[in-house]
């Protein structure tokens, strides 16, 4: 027999993946409406903001209220940046397959697993921390994705290994939740990262002729003290 304790814990395992399972259908919903071009970026947001308001915080508000609010948060911030991750992705694919000789290959394979870390920790850090410009944002995804290297090398590998395993197994599933598991994946990560880095940034801010917006330090509003 099933203890009481059991009961619950799969009860909040099931709740937490159709919440997963909504957001995905939120990201797509948007991200179609908006013709990609101006719906992947907002809707990206709205999904990484969602997603740290939720594992930091453990803030669950009402999801499609609170994800369109996210979506219109920095609607015109978030959608350059999605044309920036595309525009550059494209470049990058084409010059690895189509690349004229073998060293332009090579340091556009180098520049692929760079844009791959930076993409995957992009949405997360404009959700997170307050910073000035899209640079900083760019420079702070990557400074939070080589600077913590081992959780970014475990986070893709779980990404990678339960992606190919739904595509395999149970495709329908991988349709189900979608960029909600990467987007999980990342949350998880910067849950740690951003604890850590918060005694840091405090301590930075504080020393005499810091700037206290420096896209490696400067915590966005309402975090964790």
């Amino acid at each position: 027999m099933f203890s009481f304790e059991t009961f619950v814990r799969i009860n909040s395992f099931l709740a937490n993946g159709f919440r997963l399972m909504y957001l995905n259908l939120l990201w797509l919903v948007t991200t179609a409406i908006g013709l990609v071009l101006f719906g992947a970026g907002p809707a990206s947001y709205a999904l990484a903001k969602y997603v740290d308001r939720w594992f930091r915080h453990g803030e669950q508000p009402p999801m499609t209220r609170t994800f369109l609010a996210y979506v219109r948060e920095r609607y015109w911030r978030s959608t350059v940046v999605g044309w920036i991750y595309l525009g550059a992705g494209t470049v990058i694919v084409t010059n690895v397959f189509a690349g004229w000789n073998w060293y332009v290959q090579m340091l556009n394979v180098f520049a692929l697993v760079a844009f791959t870390v930076s993409l995957f920790y992009v949405f997360s850090v404009m959700a997170a921390l307050e910073l000035r410009t899209i640079r900083d944002t760019i420079a702070a995804s990557l400074l939070i994705g080589f600077g913590s290297l081992h959780w970014t090398v475990i986070g893709g590998t779980a990404v990678f290994a339960l992606t190919f395993l739904m595509s395999q197994q149970a495709l329908p599933l991988l349709i189900l939740f979608g960029v909600a598991i990467p987007a999980a994946a990342a949350g998880l990560i910067t849950r740690v990262v951003y604890r850590d880095l918060e005694p840091t940034a405090s301590q930075w801010r504080n020393s005499p002729g810091n700037d206290a917006r420096s896209p490696a330090f400067t915590v966005m509003r309402g975090s964790t003290p």
